[in-house]
């Protein structure tokens, strides 16, 4: 013959239940905060700031668009000593050679390897950065900002150094 529950084990069950839900809620807490999280630098400023100028970022993006072309002509990063290009043409596609330009590059899950360049080579419109050093083959955050005059913009590429490939993320 079986033995009839008489409803004394659901109290104990549900009891254990809560607290292994809440072990798992702690040791959650516990590992993320341990986690080596890297902050965006998607606007070479921390994502607070970011967020905060939203709106003069994208009206500024609006506004320099209006008036300039920019296009990332580098054709590989692949290599020894990659050199990082950047056309700059008004409308009317002349050459733009008084921009200043700022790249930072950087590895997606860490800024451990971010390197600044500054003071291109300019000619008919092309700015050339020498010196970009990938010491890790794949992935790599190439973020330009972009000043003529007043007007500014930011643009945001991922390049692979073992493909010829690079798209630009916003």
């Amino acid at each position: 013959m079986s033995k009839k529950s008489n409803g004394r084990a659901w109290p104990y069950i549900i009891g254990f239940s809560i607290t292994l839900v809440f072990g798992f809620c702690v040791a959650t807490v516990i590992v993320t905060s341990k986690a080596d999280i890297q902050e965006s630098d998607a606007y070479m400023t921390s994502y607070q700031n970011a967020d905060a100028k939203a709106n003069e970022l994208i009206i500024a993006r609006q506004t320099f668009d209006q008036k300039y072309n920019v296009s990332y002509i580098t054709e590989s990063i692949g290599g020894e000593k990659p050199v990082i290009q950047y056309k700059v043409t008004d409308k009317k596609g002349n050459p733009i050679s008084n921009a200043e330009i700022v790249v930072t590059i950087s590895r997606p899950e860490t800024s451990k390897f971010d390197l600044k360049l500054e003071s291109p080579r300019v000619e008919n419109g092309i700015y050339s950065f020498e010196g970009a050093v990938f010491p890790k083959a794949g992935v790599w955050n190439i973020i330009a900002k972009i000043k003529v005059g007043d007007d500014y913009r930011f643009l945001n590429m991922k390049a692979d150094t073992r493909i010829k490939e690079a798209f630009e993320f916003e």
